[in-house]
């Protein structure tokens, strides 16, 4: 039996919790970042993916060359998703299909039918 899937409440609930309750939710590995940076990137696990349980949101950080920042900017990218999240959806308006496309599609119907009837065999050969 699966969980029931996140509304735009519960990021809500989220978004108004501190870094630190969220960071509390959260699996965090270190890793060697890669690109630019030599051997201040390869020595040293700066880059930071962190997963917040709760609502399944990974994020990863390596901007920083201090693992405690980047995983304060991962706190911040959780938190920046779930307000994103946290928006209600738009209202649906109902729209009316023209008077002028509908009776082209019916037209294009009977079109469609006459040529279909075309196919057929003709009575009486």
């Amino acid at each position: 039996m699966g969980e029931r899937p996140l509304t735009y409440r519960d990021y809500a609930a989220f978004a108004r919790m501190s870094a630190e309750q969220i960071a509390r939710d959260c699996e965090v590995q270190a890793f060697h970042a890669s690109g630019p940076g030599g051997q201040g990137v390869n020595t040293a696990d700066s880059a930071v993916r962190m997963r917040h349980v709760p609502t399944g949101i990974v994020v990863v950080s390596r901007e920083e060359r201090s693992q405690l920042r980047n995983r304060e900017r991962c706190v911040e990218k959780i938190l920046e998703t779930c307000r994103r999240r946290a928006r209600p959806p738009r209202p649906r308006k109902k729209t009316r299909v023209p008077v002028g496309q509908r009776r082209r599609r019916l037209e294009d119907k009977r079109a469609r039918g006459k040529v279909k009837q075309l196919r057929r065999r003709v009575e009486g050969e």
